[in-house]
């Protein structure tokens, strides 16, 4: 069994060396030649899992150590035959954090700002429990839930978003079609609609906003503020919006030490599946696969300020100061060799 890794991802390699020849590789550097006689993929999001890649090989699995899946080729897998596996909610913590971090340092403080939140999936609840627990008032807006008549949340529409938020986080998926596409939801027409001159976070998708209408609506004053982790057309960055983002980083807002570990496990446990419906191996594989990666904490169901312990200035700054002719290249070694950082603690 030939199996084939992105390199970046941590504590991946001494699980799966024992059930296979392991390559590892940049996630750029996976190409069709690599693909022809591999069985098995563990990748992220900089592999294009689409026909290019995967025509005429023998892979039978991917798995993505992401949330995300736009990057997989969905319909075309299924119709291969090919299980592809994610880890939802792996880095909902971290991006919380982050979220609560950008706030923190635009405007000083929480309590008793009026948080939305587009998007009321993994990331968006957990950030929405931690926001209240210090102060905020959260609205939530996912149509595809509330059709659904999910209770988990009460849901107001983009408008009423747009007219009551001080501070609007996006933590949808990206997708292109259907009613409730998410490309360019945030557009000229949202944005002229905003009230309160909110701060604008996005690190969900960079697509997810309009980087043209984005840059209008921050010189006419209708957002007062913009963090910025996920950008269009990623890592080749729009320097104008670069340069108006106070908090400016590189894709890293689920970057935690905890994040990665549980992506590792949700993806080995997804494989270990597979390899006893597929390959016939023994049902104890998931405990073989997994007996190696670190134990993580339990996650807090509320946290307070001091325990977010996040420089997200440095990692602007980091950002900020590569030139801008090495950009590309920059913001990819700055994600790919993050220092990846701890997660808010449970309390005692």
């Amino acid at each position: 069994m030939k199996i084939v890794v992105d390199r970046n991802i941590p504590y991946i390699g001494p699980s799966l060396e024992r059930i296979g020849e392991t390559i590892f590789l940049k996630g750029d550097a996976i190409d069709n030649d690599v693909m022809k006689d591999t069985d098995i993929l563990i990748t992220r999001t900089r592999t294009k899992c689409d026909p290019s890649l995967l025509e005429g090989s023998r892979c039978s699995f991917i798995g993505t150590a992401t949330i995300g899946t736009d990057h997989i080729d969905l319909d075309y897998c299924k119709n291969k035959g090919i299980t592809v596996a994610n880890a939802p909610g792996c880095n909902a913590p971290a991006v919380a954090q982050y979220v609560l971090t950008a706030i923190t340092e635009l405007t000083g403080n929480l309590s008793g700002k009026t948080l939305g939140i587009i998007g009321a999936g993994n990331v968006g609840t957990i950030l929405g429990q931690w926001a209240v627990s210090v102060g905020m008032k959260v609205l939530y807006n996912d149509p595809p839930k509330e059709e659904a008549d999910d209770r988990t949340h009460h849901y107001v529409s983009l408008d009423e978003i747009a007219y009551t938020s001080d501070v609007i986080s996006i933590h949808t998926p990206y997708t292109t079609t259907g009613r409730h596409a998410t490309r360019h939801l945030i557009n000229e027409s949202f944005l002229t609609s905003l009230n309160r001159s909110p701060l604008i976070i996005n690190s969900a998708r960079g697509a997810v906003t309009d980087t043209a209408a984005l840059k209008d609506a921050f010189r006419n004053g209708k957002i007062s503020g913009l963090a910025i982790d996920c950008w269009e057309n990623e890592p080749h960055i729009d320097l104008e919006l670069l340069s108006m983002a106070t908090v400016a980083t590189p894709h890293i807002a689920g970057y935690s030490l905890e994040g990665k570990i549980r992506a590792t496990r949700m993806v080995l446990e997804a494989l270990s599946g597979h390899l006893t419906t597929h390959f016939g191996m023994s049902h104890d594989i998931a405990t073989t696969l997994t007996s190696s990666l670190p134990t993580i904490p339990p996650i807090p169901s509320r946290i307070t300020t001091d325990m977010l312990q996040y420089d997200i200035n440095a990692d602007t700054r980091m950002l900020k100061e590569i030139p801008s002719t090495q950009l590309a290249t920059g913001f990819e070694a700055l994600r790919n060799n993050y220092n990846l950082r701890q997660e808010p603690r449970l309390l005692k």
